[in-house]
């Protein structure tokens, strides 16, 4: 009898800085990029307090083409993927653990550089990438020899 599980995170936030494209030994492009989700909320006092949280994202194919064209620092974004933890040694030899978030669909929702305050929204997900209605798939399979 298999397990029957969900693994879907969806979060919205701004960028922390320009999408980092790169390309695997074997030509597959992915794309990485930090995400600041603010989350405000009242203390045990009644105090309004704030709270920071980042996550780690990686595009894969297409979508990290879109990402690292697009995804600039400051960029109101929303993504949809899956949480997944891997394991890497460092360049010291440490053996290292971390968790991103692999994405599987990536919208721009403007923010930072939108011009004359008007929202900017383009949207990649599982289908062909085009301008204006940016849409392309994710990989979700990794390579683990590279640790970023």
């Amino acid at each position: 009898m298999s397990e029957i599980g969900v693994n879907k995170i969806m979060l919205l936030g701004r960028s922390g800085g320009d999408a980092d494209l790169k390309f695997t030994p074997a030509g597959t492009p992915v794309a990485n990029f930090s995400l600041a989700v603010n989350e405000s909320f009242k203390t045990r006092d009644g105090e309004k307090a704030d709270r920071v949280e980042w996550f780690r994202c990686v595009c894969w194919n297409k979508l990290g083409e879109i990402a690292g064209q697009y995804v600039t620092r400051g960029k109101l974004v929303f993504v949809e993927g899956r949480l997944q933890t891997r394991k890497y040694d460092d360049r010291d030899g440490n053996a290292r653990e971390m968790t991103e978030v692999v994405v599987r669909q990536l919208r721009l929702l403007g923010g930072a550089g939108a011009a004359n305050g008007k929202a900017e929204s383009r949207e990649a997900t599982e289908c062909e990438a085009r301008p204006g209605d940016v849409r392309a798939q994710g990989n979700d399979s990794l390579d683990d020899s590279i640790p970023f």
